[in-house]
Formats: C-alpha cells, sequence, structure tokens
C-alpha cells in the first residue's frame, strides 16, 4: 500500500470521527459546557489534521511532477 492510500483512509477516517462528534453536539448530548468546549476542541482539531494532510499530498503531488 503506498503512502497516498494511507493518508486517504487515515484522512477518511478523521473526518468519520469528525462527522460522529458533530452530530453529538448537534443532537444536545453534551452534559455539560465543559465537555461541549471538549467535543468542539476535538472537533477543531481533527479539522486542523485532516486539512494538514490534505495539504501535503497535495504539495507531494506537484512537487512530483
Amino acid at each position: 500500500m503506498d503512502g497516498y492510500k494511507v493518508l486517504a483512509i487515515a484522512v477518511k477516517e478523521m473526518h468519520k470521527l469528525r462527522d460522529e462528534r458533530i452530530t453529538f453536539i448537534a443532537s444536545g448530548r453534551a452534559s455539560s459546557h465543559d465537555e461541549y468546549r471538549h467535543v468542539c476542541g476535538v472537533i477543531l482539531g481533527l479539522s486542523l489534521a485532516e486539512n494538514t494532510i490534505n495539504d501535503l499530498v497535495q504539495k507531494a503531488e506537484y512537487s512530483d511532477e
């Protein structure tokens, strides 16, 4: 399995985890403001990681040309 496939799988999993947490927040299941803030932080972290990986893959693809 090449590196791009591994990264694509990682991004897909991050996207799934982020969507689960967004649904959790949207459904009002956070039991406290602290839990709400924590889950929002997790969503932000997953989004940043996903965007960083996508940017790195794009840069690597352009550098291969």
